[in-house]
């Protein structure tokens, strides 16, 4: 089972710290992958869900257990011409990343290729999640038991 941390939270959501480059770090380090949300603009990377506010080096997207959520579309682009695994997504009930996963909003179905995101939401609750390839969530140290 692949255990993501949603935006690098391992235990709980940390607004303050979601998306910054060390606390991305810190949860690859504990072993996890780590979605991130990822901005393009001005020829610059950079990171930060509501806003880009963390620049980064490519270098950085290319680490293996990113799973990078392309905020805008020349993200995606330049993303997916340089072999980083991303995706994109606005109210999709699920998308495919490029590595062939596919990320499922929360309430939907789940198949053994499926990213089950955020199961600790309400909607979530009843779904089994042995049928999936991976978690994506806020608490993912919860499921490493």
């Amino acid at each position: 089972m692949i255990l993501i941390a949603h935006r690098g939270n391992i235990d709980k959501p940390e607004s303050q710290l979601e998306n910054s480059p060390e606390y991305i770090t810190h949860a690859l380090t504990k072993g996890y992958d780590v979605e991130i949300d990822v901005w393009y603009q001005n020829r610059r990377w950079l990171l930060g869900h509501d806003n880009p506010s963390y620049p980064i080096e490519i270098s950085f997207l290319k680490q293996e257990k990113l799973w990078c959520h392309a905020k805008n579309i020349p993200a995606l682009f330049e993303m997916l011409k340089n072999n980083i695994h991303c995706f994109y997504h606005q109210d999709d009930d699920v998308v495919l990343t490029s590595r062939g996963y596919m990320w499922t909003y929360p309430g939907h179905m789940l198949t053994s290729k499926s990213i089950c995101v955020m199961p600790e939401w309400e909607q979530n609750k009843n779904i089994p999640l042995t049928n999936c390839a991976g978690i994506c969530s806020d608490f993912v140290e919860k499921y490493n038991k």
